[in-house]
Formats: structure tokens, sequence, C-alpha cells
């Protein structure tokens, strides 16, 4: 498609030059000046940080893309953003954002003059400044590059029923050999022309990574252009060396693919277009360390992976690689870019947007601007009746599924609340959402099909890598979210959840960024109940991940029942900078507590059930049975059972932990209960048995301050699994009813002796377990047909 829109001129392209010049100047400046940031006078090595810390290699092609995008937002007034994924191109970000304003507009200090310049350059890598990342601190980013491989699901996530936005997206080609990215080009199957805006991939090849050269940019460009083609994008190049060439061709390829995405929605907005379009992508070849020193030292470093960090290291002590360096800073021409008071020249700024349209300043990238408190339906609707604890059965997401249904209708039209899962909405028991909305699907249909759907807000795609990046820039550009997963396989985005976790804490502490919805996970098809996919389906691990990450931003949940899970579905859907990780079962699960129980217990998150031990009687107790987690609690409280019938004047205490963070002292952690709370539930010299939904030294490490730990005995996974029944399960992991009964006996002083024929009718249980198991191939008839009488 060619654009009919004028050729930029020459003024036009050499103000952006000069633009592109002041900005690469800006970035050098950043890495290596703490003093004259104008060079008003010779450069010595007192003007020279003491510690070089920086990347220069990425820094002149984003200053490229970040000019030319000045130029077609002013220029179309567009809504746009951009997701800059070179994992260290802080310097020039923070440079554009300078330049524009919205810098010193964020940070007062850092006015847009010479003193200002004097502490952007100063704060960079330096302690008590900022990273060298593309951080929250920096204006009009949500992402974080340090990982590399996120940057287009982020930006595919913000387009996501953002109609009037664009996303620019800067891939660097170290970035497009990880897994996650190369997943990421799909992502433009999900994409509604419709209902979400467009995302403007540019893979920026500048050939290397940090010492090794990129994939990607080896290719023949026929082939190169085969790969993308096949992902569904339309290549437009852009190559070069000589500056004025290069500006011209990104500016026609800018109009090119902006005219694209015009016609693409205007087709399917206006015309009713419904065939999955071909989205534009600019391939930018460009050198690494463009218009950085040419060789250092007699080897060459631009256009080379020499140039990645910092090309001329030994600047404080080599007199060469001073005079080399300032040779390179003056070649930007500065006193031509800045003013007598340091402040950039207006014709240079002629390419710049005005207020909130500048990408430093877009509302878009701090979504707490933007967000609304989600409607969530009154539980009352939704609850299930508990007449009597242990009377009845659901299944706890399925009843989930109906609220999260509601929630997808009460947001029809306002379009900002998602669901987010691997390919398993109807086999973790969610599919009510169907009755609300659809698949996300642009691909072809077939007869047979089912709930698929161009305006879908359903996101279904077999990588959790795509969920998670997809979610995240769905919440950081102000919508509301969930990701359903099975527990076992969440732990693909462990690094991810690190960033998000991380980002968040971080941008806590920056009054100018507002709080976004909480990064909400439902894992489900947990360990207990993964008995018919077998041991590589059973790791209740993700939990012990997120628990060590920032306390002020980690939440973790298990409730033991239907009741219990909408409470805290409901109060973590309306949190905001969290990660709120939710481990519930899908199977038939006894529903223990009413709302209102429930919602009482969720408040404290942890409390003793007075009806399932014997402290109605006013005994005090001997012995206390701790559960955390659904299938923990039934055996909890099957232990419960059997003790009141063998031994009844045993006193046992029966305490149910719904928020595992209670468990931490409340110095550590703000939802941790106070020593007196904790000692009054768990006493200071009773034994504990606890039974644990996942890895048992996970217990044994929140609670090891507390004054009764010597008497914390944990039963949890322990890594014993296969293929086989429910109870087996337990009972390979010494989690069942038997054994903790057994371990009550062993730990309560004086009661080995006095009931060692109980400890061998458990030990003859399971063993009896053991056999039927193996010949029946269903659990015993005493378990399977278990239920609670109190």
């Amino acid at each position: 498609m060619t654009t009919d829109r004028p050729e930029p001129t020459d003024q036009e392209l050499a103000a952006l030059d000069a633009h592109w010049r002041a900005a690469n100047y800006l970035s050098a400046g950043q890495i290596y000046l703490l003093g004259n940031p104008l060079l008003r006078e010779p450069l010595v090595a007192q003007h020279i940080k003491p510690r070089l810390l920086g990347h220069w290699g990425t820094a002149p092609g984003l200053n490229l893309v970040y000019t030319h995008l000045n130029r077609v937002i002013r220029d179309r007034g567009l809504d746009a953003i951009c997701v800059w994924g070179p994992g260290h191109g802080g310097p020039a970000v923070v440079a554009n954002s300078w330049l524009e304003g919205s810098y010193s507009e964020t940070y007062p200090d850092v006015g847009r003059d010479a003193e200002g310049m004097a502490r952007l350059f100063r704060q960079f890598s330096f302690p008590g400044g900022i990273p060298s990342h593309v951080a929250p601190e920096v204006p009009g980013s949500i992402h974080e590059g340090g990982e590399l491989g996120y940057s287009l699901a982020h930006a595919y996530g913000a387009a996501l029923d953002n109609p009037g936005l664009l996303v620019a997206c800067v891939i660097g080609d170290g970035e497009a050999e990880t897994g996650p990215l190369a997943g990421s080009w799909h992502s433009n199957k999900f994409l509604d022309p419709v209902h979400d805006g467009a995302v403007l991939p540019i893979l920026h090849l500048n050939g290397y990574k940090i010492a090794n050269p990129a994939v990607l940019a080896r290719l023949p460009e026929r082939e190169l252009d085969e790969l993308l083609r096949g992902y569904g994008h339309e290549p437009v190049h852009v190559a070069g060396s000589d500056p004025l060439q290069v500006h011209r061709a990104m500016a026609l390829a800018m109009d090119r693919a902006l005219d694209r995405i015009a016609g693409i929605q205007r087709a399917a907005r206006e015309e009713g277009a419904a065939e999955r379009p071909r989205w534009p992508v600019i391939v930018l070849r460009t050198p690494k360390g463009w218009t950085g020193p040419a060789e250092v030292d007699g080897q060459a470093v631009e256009g080379t992976w020499r140039s990645h960090q910092v090309p001329l290291a030994a600047v404080r002590e080599n007199p060469e690689h001073l005079r080399q360096l300032e040779r390179w800073l003056r070649s930007y021409r500065p006193e031509e870019l800045f003013d007598d008071r340091g402040r950039p020249r207006r014709e240079l700024l002629a390419c710049v947007p005005e207020g909130d349209a500048r990408l430093g300043a877009n509302p878009q990238s701090n979504g707490g601007l933007r967000l609304r408190e989600l409607p969530t339906p009154r539980l009352e609707e939704f609850a299930v009746h508990v007449g009597k604890p242990g009377a009845a059965l659901h299944e706890p997401t399925r009843i989930l599924g109906s609220v999260l249904a509601r929630i997808m209708t009460d947001t029809a039209e306002r379009r900002d609340f998602r669901l987010f899962g691997p390919d398993e909405t109807a086999s973790n028991r969610l599919d009510a959402v169907y009755d609300a909305t659809g698949k996300a699907w642009q691909a072809e249909t077939v007869e047979g099909d089912e709930h698929l759907a161009r305006d879908g807000r359903v996101m279904e795609v077999l990588s959790e890598h795509l969920c998670q990046g997809w979610l995240e820039g769905y919440l950081l550009t102000g919508r509301h979210g969930l990701f359903a997963s099975y527990e076992a396989f969440v732990h693909i985005v462990d690094s991810m959840v690190s960033q998000h976790a991380k980002w968040l804490k971080t941008s806590r502490e920056l009054t100018w960024r507002r709080p976004v919805a909480s990064l909400n996970y439902l894992l489900t098809s947990h360990v207990w109940r993964q008995d018919h996919n077998g041991f590589s389906h059973q790791d209740p691990g993700f939990v012990d991940h997120v628990l060590n990450k920032s306390p002020g931003v980690v939440r973790v949940y298990l409730p033991p029942d239907t009741n219990t899970l909408l409470s805290v579905a409901e109060h973590v859907l309306h949190t905001r900078d969290y990660v709120n990780v939710v481990v519930a079962g899908k199977q038939p699960c006894f529903d223990w507590l009413s709302l209102d129980d429930a919602r009482a217990h969720c408040a404290r998150g942890a409390g003793a059930w007075e009806w399932a031990g014997s402290e109605h009687t006013g005994r005090e107790p001997d012995v206390v049975l701790a559960a955390a987690g659904d299938v923990p609690t039934q055996e909890v409280l099957a232990a419960a059972k059997l003790l009141r019938h063998h031994l009844p004047d045993l006193g046992v205490r029966v305490v149910n932990v719904v928020d595992m963070t209670t468990l931490m002292p409340r110095e550590e952690h703000p939802h941790g209960m106070p020593d007196a709370e904790y000692d009054a539930l768990f006493t200071r010299d009773r034994p504990v048995i606890f039974a644990y939904h996942g890895y048992p030294w996970l217990i044994h490490r929140l609670a090891y301050r507390r004054a009764g730990h010597p008497h914390l005995h944990v039963r949890g996974y322990k890594e014993s699994g296969s293929t086989t029944t429910p109870f087996d399960m337990v009972v390979r992991n010494d989690l069942d009813r038997y054994r903790l009964v057994m371990d009550v006996i062993d730990r309560v002083p004086g009661l080995g002796v006095r009931a060692i024929g109980v400890r061998q009718a458990m030990q003859d249980a399971r063993a009896r377990h053991h056999t039927w198991v193996r010949e029946h191939g269903t659990d015993l008839p005493e378990v399977a047909e278990w239920t609670w009488s109190g």
C-alpha cells in the first residue's frame, strides 16, 4: 500500500536529524559524564564517572525510532505508546523523555536546562539514581527490559480493548531469539481490528548481542521476509548507515506502515471485512553502536559486538580514550542542539508532540490513571448453601466460573476485563464464561469449532508466556484480568512473575505511578488431583517462588471450599499493585463454611474451626491439627474425626489457614499475625501437626521465628507422585488422615504408650489401602464414601 502523504522535506529531515543527534548525545552523556555536561570546557578525567555502567550499542537505533514516532504522532494526531524491548535501552528512552519535557515534569529537580542535564547524566546507573533499563522510573514505560523475550506480548496486551491506541514495539535482534518472543508473533491471530488497537512491531537488527551475532540479522532478506510473512506480517524494510538516507527511509516506512494499519481498521470497522489482515512490521537494519567510535585500540567497534556496552572503557586512565570520547561527543555538535542555558533548541523539538500525546506523558502507560473499579456481583447470588459443614459437595471453580461470567457480562460495553489461560478454561471448570463471551480468535474457523469469536475476551493459547505477557500489558494500561492455569505448569512463567513483582515494588515507591489492578493467578488442576495425569503434572512449588518476593507485593491464598474461594476471588479482583496467587480445586469438594463464615474466615486469614475440634467442650487442646489447602483440610478433618472416635478424651483444636502470609511475623509481612495472636491460635507449647498443600518446608520457613516452632511438624508434598488414585496421592506423601493420627500419637507427650492400639490400627489401614488400591484401582470404600459428621 503506497502512502499519499508527501515525503518529508530536507528541512524536516534536518530537524529530525537534530533531534536524533541530541538524543544520541544525551544517551552517551548518561553513560560517561559526571560533570561538564555541555562540553563548555575541555574534557578531563574528573568529568568522567568512576564506574562506567550502561549500554551504548542499542541506543542510536532506539533514538531513531523515538524521533520518528514523535513525527507521526504529531502529524497524525495518534494516541500511541512504545514498548522498548532491547534490555538496556534506558539511556535512549530517558534522553528522549528529557528532550520532550515529560521527564522534567515527572522529576522537577531534573530540569530541562544545563543544571538538569548534569543531574540527568549523574543519576544514570549511579548510586541513588536510576537503573540502566527502561524501568518503572522512566516516564512512558510499561516494560522492564531486564529479562528479554516479553516485549511483543506486552505490546499486544496493551492493545487489547484499546481501539484508538497504537502500540509500537521495538524488538531487539537478541530478544528475537527467545522462545517467548518467537511465540509472540502469533499474537496477531488474536487481535480484533474492530475492538482492539494496533501493534506495530519494529524489528531492530543491529547485528549482534553481547558477544555474538544475532540469528535474524544473519538471515538473507528473502528468508527473513518469508519468516515474517509466515507469521502473518508484511515487512517494510529500512537499512543503512548514512543518517539522512536512513531518516528519509524511516519516515517513508512509518507512513507506509501506518497507512496500512489505518486501512485494515477502516475495512474492519466501516466495511465489515472479516478476513484476518496481514499487519505491517518494520525491519530496521542499522549498525550497532552507530555514530560511536569506529575503532578503539586498533579494533573495530561501531557495527560490532564491541559497542554493546561501554565502547571506551578506560577513559579516566587512558588519555587517548579520553580524547576519543571528547571527539565522539563533540561530533554531535551540542552547541547547535542546546542554547546557552542548556535547553533544547526549538527547531529540534519541531517533531515532538504536545501534552499527553508525548510518549513519556501518555496516560495509557500510567494505567492507574485510567483504571475503573471492577463491577463484581453480590456473592449471595452464587454462594452455595451450607446448612452444616460437610453435608454437600461442589466444584469450587465451576461456581467461580459463574461469577466470572457475570463480570464478563457487566463489562461487555466497557471491555476492561479478560480471562487468560493456556487452553484450559473448560478443563478448569470456568466454561460458564462462554455464555457471556467467546474465545478471541482471528484465524480460520471450521465446522465443529466452539466458542470462537472475533470479539471474544477469553484469551486461550498454549503458551503460558503469552498469557502472562498479554495480561501484564493489559493490567499496566489500566484494565483487569485473571490468569487461570494448571498449577504445575504455571512455573513456566516463574521469571516473568518475578519481573512483574519487581516492577510493582518499584512502582509503589513512585508517587506519580498510580496503582494498577493486581496480577491475579487462579491455580487449579492442582497437585493432589493430578492423579490421572501423573508425576509430571504434580508440582505445587509456585507458591514457594512467589513468597520469596517483596512482602509488600505478594499474597497467597488457599481457600478450602467453594464459598471461601468466592470470598477470596471477590477480594483479589479489587486489590491494587499485588501479585495474588489463589490455589483452588476444580474437583468436587466438601462445603465447610457458609458465605458469611467464609468471609469472616478469609478476613482473618486463619482461624480455629471450633465445630471440628473438641473445644466446644471447654477442653484446652492437647494438640493442634492445622491445614492449608482443600485436600489437606479434608484429611485433617478426617483425622479429627478418627481421633474423636478412638481417643475421645484428647483435646484437639482444628485450625485452617487460608492466607499463607498470616503465618509470617507482622514485622515481615503486613498480613502476618502478631506473636500474641499466633500463640493464642497455635499455642506456644503444644504439638502442631500441619497438613499443607505444597512442599512442607515452606511452612517451617514462614513460621521459624514463632515461639512454638520447635513443636511444629509439617506434612505436605514430597515429590512422591504417579498416575494413581486421589487418596493414594496423599498416602504416598504421608499427608493422609491415618498418618496424621499417627503423628498426633507420636507427638503428644505420654500418648504413644496409651494409644499404641490406635496407632497400629492406623498402620493397618494404610496397609489395607495399599493392597486395595492395587487390586481394585479405586480408593478404599471407607475413604471414597467418607463424610463429615460432627
